[in-house]
């Protein structure tokens, strides 16, 4: 590859950096954490800081010599490699997070950046590449923030089962999916669990929120622009439609974009080409769309507030989340797992929720459904230190809300008693009081259920 001309950066600190002694530039690259490697214009690695030997798990001797991608074996080598980005048009890419493969197979997740270097003449001789080993980190953040499968979504109501049961055959298909439900049924912990069970699970998982930003910005967080687009495009900035590339765009609440907007996705889902603001041709993506909406979009169409043709290529699956209200069978189980959650972010060790408590939470509506749920449990930490969430520790509107039902057996069951006097509840309603239809549904003789129901009083 012969040599090429870019023109080389000048900034107050490269002029400082000028300025010190090569000893001194010597020893900070040997002494900072993050990995350090330069390669010449072929890609062939010529140093390696030490830093970069604890992350890759290679010694310098070996890794010196050979070329980037047999170095880090990382998946953006097999799509697109930001030093190539680098060296055809002279712009650092950005940081990007990736995952590499170092020694004996250990793979660690990494942010990578890529800087072009210059001779006194402003050619570029070469590139540095720097390395921020994230694998802790990404494991912390799985612990609390979770990168959801399957297994995670909580539900053995009879709505719920029906959704996880096809989940499987949705997520192998690659189609675009559209997840319905009101606000806090948790329609991006689907999305992630699609991602999850996909081909695409290795990709990144792009989430962005149309409600929360202006039109113009969502264009712009979307295509990405190049510098000097408009007033305030200082550097050329990455869309997400790029950032999705080889994995999944989530797109929340689409129901509240413009037409405008609108015939604009529609473009790029034709032919999955997309163009920066101010740039001077188009560029690729392959990335897979889930969409969702808490709002009726078929509503919205016959309203004109949405298009058609949009509606029938992001709705190619869809699926419809039940609120709360209609699954309080799950009550239980979603109680327990937040009080786990929470136990390990705030360091407690709080048991379970007592059966008074747990009965108020059943005849709470929950207009804020899941997510209202998980703030209830939250709060009921402020003041359970350890023990049991009592019915005193939950917020004032839930206490209300109890029923004379919950009086009179709520204080006086066990926690297992309770979630199964709940569950029995709730399928009688569900089946309009039919003891037979029940019985059926939960998998018991029609004495047994009488039984239990004149047990807990239902």
């Amino acid at each position: 590859m012969t040599k090429q001309n870019f023109d080389p950066p000048s900034s107050p600190t490269s002029c400082r950096f000028m300025a010190l002694p090569p000893s001194h530039c010597c020893t900070i690259v040997e002494s900072i954490r993050e990995g350090v490697l330069t390669f010449d214009l072929e890609k062939t690695v010529t140093y390696a800081n030490p830093a970069a030997e604890a992350i890759i798990g290679y010694g310098a001797d070996d890794m010196i010599g050979r070329k980037c991608h047999e170095v880090l074996q990382s998946e953006l080598c097999r799509r697109r490699c930001p030093v190539d980005d680098l060296l055809a048009g002279g712009a650092s890419p950005g940081e990007r997070q990736t995952r590499i493969i170092g020694e004996s197979s250990t793979v660690k997740t990494v942010a990578i950046n890529c800087e072009l270097l210059y001779d006194e003449q402003g050619r570029a001789t070469g590139l540095v590449e720097t390395i921020r080993d994230l694998t802790d980190l990404e494991k912390l953040r799985k612990q609390v923030t979770r990168d959801y499968t399957i297994e995670d979504i909580i539900g053995r109501s009879p709505a719920m089962r029906k959704i996880l049961s096809f989940l499987p055959d949705i997520a192998e298909s690659d189609s675009a999916v559209l997840i319905e439900g009101d606000t806090g049924t948790g329609k991006e912990m689907v999305a992630k669990a699609i991602h999850r069970l996909s081909r695409r699970k290795d990709g990144p998982f792009v989430a962005v929120n149309c409600a929360a930003l202006p039109e113009t910005l969502l264009e712009s967080e979307l295509f990405g622009h190049k510098r000097g687009a408009f007033t305030g495009a200082v550097k050329d900035r990455q869309g997400r439609f790029e950032m999705a590339d080889g994995g999944t765009l989530f797109l929340d609440e689409i129901c509240a974009t413009s037409m405008s907007f609108q015939a604009d996705l529609l473009r790029v889902l034709e032919d999955g080409q997309f163009t920066p603001l101010g740039a001077s041709g188009p560029r690729h993506s392959d990335f897979r769309l889930i969409t969702a909406a808490n709002e009726d979009l078929q509503e919205l169409m016959g309203q004109g507030q949405f298009r058609t043709d949009l509606y029938y290529r992001v709705g190619v699956a869809r699926i419809q989340l039940p609120p709360l209200a209609r699954r309080k069978e799950d009550i239980p189980l979603l109680v327990d797992h937040f009080i786990q959650k929470f136990n390990l972010i705030k360091g407690r060790a709080v048991q379970g929720a007592t059966a008074q408590a747990l009965a108020a939470l059943f005849d709470y509506p929950f207009p804020g459904n899941i997510r209202e749920l998980e703030n209830i449990i939250e709060f009921a930490f402020i003041a359970c230190k350890n023990g049991w969430i009592e019915l005193e520790h939950l917020p004032e509107e839930v206490r209300e809300r109890r029923d004379s039902d919950s009086k009179d057996w709520g204080g006086a069951l066990l926690p297992h008693e309770a979630e199964e006097a709940l569950k029995i509840k709730s399928v009688l309603e569900n089946c309009r009081g039919n003891r037979t239809m029940a019985a059926r549904s939960l998998s018991m003789g029609r004495s047994t259920l009488w039984r239990k129901i004149k047990k807990y009083g239902l």
